[in-house]
């Protein structure tokens, strides 16, 4: 699977890419990053890629110009790739829609980071998916791309450790919550592991973690 994100700030970016999991999947050549400079597009000798909004209001926003022409000529290469766009007016982010991406026939993702006061409505028409991470504002289109990219690239075959990790963990199967989990010391401070999982008793540990499996609350 490859992403190509494209973003104004892609030193942001690139340590996070290059720390962890998502470190050791490109390791394991199971995904491939590559950062593109919006600015490299911009226009003029400042290459500007951002103007004030028809009709008035505050802040920038970005033009299409640069945006069209960097999704372009990324498509030349590779057809087939298909764009996501972190926008408050997108489909709301969620596990099984991360699986989706995970299943698609299209592996390769190009995510653009708006910025500034958002985007010329035109950009809109060359995305495929628009996916919104909740109801709040940030400042960049960079944090929701870095966890679209981490809760796909986690669920490919091969990057986490264990065979079932994604299998068992939160919202894998709809709304659930994992069990709680423990590890040494049995006592700290007072509190102790319950007794069942120190047991050795497969049976009975299995019983206990489904009924301390929750649901998200509403």
């Amino acid at each position: 699977m490859k992403f190509t994100i494209i973003t104004l700030f892609p030193e942001a970016i690139k340590p996070y890419l290059d720390s962890s999991m998502l470190f050791k999947a490109q390791k394991n050549q199971l995904v491939e990053f590559d950062l593109v400079n919006l600015r490299d597009y911009g226009l003029g000798p400042h290459k500007s890629v951002d103007d004030t909004p028809y009709g008035g209001g505050d802040g920038m926003l970005l033009r299409p110009e640069p945006i069209f022409t960097a999704i372009e000529e990324i498509k030349k290469k590779e057809p087939s790739a298909k764009t996501i766009l972190p926008t408050p007016v997108g489909q709301t982010w969620h596990q099984a829609l991360a699986r989706q991406f995970v299943a698609d026939t299209d592996k390769h993702y190009i995510i653009l980071c708006p910025h500034y006061e958002g985007y010329d409505e035109r950009i809109l028409s060359i995305i495929d998916h628009k996916i919104s991470l909740g109801n709040f504002v940030l400042t960049g289109g960079e944090l929701p791309a870095l966890c679209i990219i981490d809760s796909i690239t986690r669920l490919i075959p091969g990057v986490l450790g264990g065979e079932t990790s994604a299998d068992i963990e939160s919202f894998s199967d709809g709304d659930n919550l994992e069990y709680p989990q423990y590890t040494k010391p049995a006592e700290f401070r007072g509190m102790k592991v319950p007794d069942i999982l120190l047991s050795g008793h497969h049976g009975n540990i299995a019983k206990w973690r489904d009924e301390h499996s929750g649901k998200k609350a509403a």
